[in-house]
């Protein structure tokens, strides 16, 4: 009976303790909805901020996507290709009639008044040689103006000279393309003008699928890194080319992590997963669905929470304090709402990026039913014990009660 009587008073203990700690106790994939709201994490853990998705969020984050035409804004044509130092160059002289400086007045009988100089590089002084005209200025100039510099210098020598000056090898004016291409090289610039596409395919193209592929440019020290894709389905991205421009191709699969309460794909348990794009561009619906979408039995579609580090200049535009925050990079959590009919068409346009933590939370009722399963597990291991102790006592009063009758019986005079 002592052991009953103990067991039963330690059952307050115990069920307050239950009770104090029953979400550490219970399983999960992950915090409560409520945890991540409110911040409640270990002081010593890392700070992050909670931002819901608007409308005004999806607009912020559409203008912060890489993309080339975001970094670099002039949308005027290349520009006009100037000799520099190492160019070579062909000149061709004419002069209007014979018994000229360049000219002999026997050379009536020939096709036409010039003559070809041999062709030349600009020197490390940026100078050509012209015979009679001396040193011409190149390096920094178009051809227009190299011809008319050379006019300038032979017209009070020569009969009504006139100059055609062609780039024969380019040597400074290049587009360097590397990485993943099939052909990486330094090509000339075009006079006409090239787009980056152009560029890559006088490369020979990418040599991974587009939707694995990444395009940096990098201009004047300033670099910008957008997908392929971009380049191809949104024209704006594919900007102009200048000379001294440098391309990098390089691969790398995008992909995104799914874990909580997500449903299963082909049937299966809840999804906890690396998933791939498998496109150039993926949105958060569309990941969402990837993933197997919700679980009918488990998720909170208020919950839907997408992790993040944003640049400091994107969270501020985000309307987030960041003077708590140290470094570039703000750590985010996004909270997107499926019960709001409109939540899915802006989860239509909140594109994804490689490497983002979708987690979906649990609603409550689940909580509940696991705290009640918990619950009746602790009882049922509690009643145990009782339930032998009592059985024990009742046995010894029978095994008792049946002694004293016999004794009784004996004494009495039965036997």
């Amino acid at each position: 009976m002592r052991i009953v009587l103990r067991i039963l008073w330690g059952l307050p203990s115990l069920a307050a303790l239950v009770v104090a700690g029953g979400c550490a106790l219970l399983p999960g994939s992950g915090p409560a909805s409520i945890d991540v709201r409110t911040h409640q994490i270990d002081p010593q853990s890392i700070r992050y901020a909670v931002v819901p998705v608007t409308a005004r969020v999806v607009d912020v984050l559409a203008r912060a996507v890489p993309r080339l035409a975001t970094e670099f804004t002039d949308r005027r044509p290349s520009k006009e290709v100037r000799f520099g130092v190492g160019d070579v160059v062909s000149v061709t002289i004419f002069e209007a009639a014979a018994g000229g400086l360049f000219i002999p007045s026997e050379a009536g009988v020939r096709p036409g008044n010039f003559i070809s100089i041999p062709n030349q590089a600009v020197d490390s002084n940026g100078n050509i040689s012209i015979p009679y005209g001396g040193s011409i200025r190149a390096r920094g100039r178009t051809q227009v103006e190299v011809q008319q510099a050379i006019v300038d210098a032979l017209k009070n020598r020569a009969i009504e000279p006139q100059a055609v000056v062609s780039l024969v090898t380019a040597q400074s004016s290049l587009i360097t393309v590397l990485g993943d291409v099939k052909a990486p090289a330094r090509v000339a610039a075009n006079p006409a003008g090239e787009r980056v596409l152009d560029v890559i395919s006088r490369a020979g193209g990418p040599l991974a699928p587009g939707h694995d592929e990444w395009v940096m440019l990098e201009r004047d020290g300033r670099r910008a890194l957008a997908p392929f894709g971009s380049l191809v389905y949104e024209p704006r991205n594919n900007i102009h080319v200048n000379a001294g421009d440098t391309i990098y191709l390089y691969r790398e699969p995008q992909t995104f992590l799914a874990f909580g309460a997500f449903g299963s794909v082909g049937g299966g348990s809840t999804q906890s997963s690396q998933i791939s794009f498998d496109a150039w561009r993926l949105s958060l619906a569309e990941a969402v669905g990837k993933a197997g979408g919700l679980n009918d039995n488990l998720a909170d579609p208020a919950a839907i929470f997408l992790y993040r580090g944003e640049t400091r200049e994107v969270a501020e535009q985000l309307g987030i304090d960041c003077s708590p925050f140290q470094g570039p990079i703000i750590p985010v959590i996004y909270n997107m709402n499926f019960r709001d009919p409109a939540g899915y068409f802006m989860a239509t346009k909140f594109e994804m990026r490689n490497k983002d933590v979708v987690y979906i939370s649990n609603a409550l009722s689940p909580e509940l039913a696991k705290f009640r399963a918990l619950i009746g597990t602790v009882t049922g291991t509690i009643n145990d014990p009782i339930n032998t102790a009592i059985n024990i006592y009742t046995l010894r009063n029978i095994a008792r009660g049946s002694a004293a009758t016999a004794t009784a019986v004996i004494t009495g005079g039965g036997i």
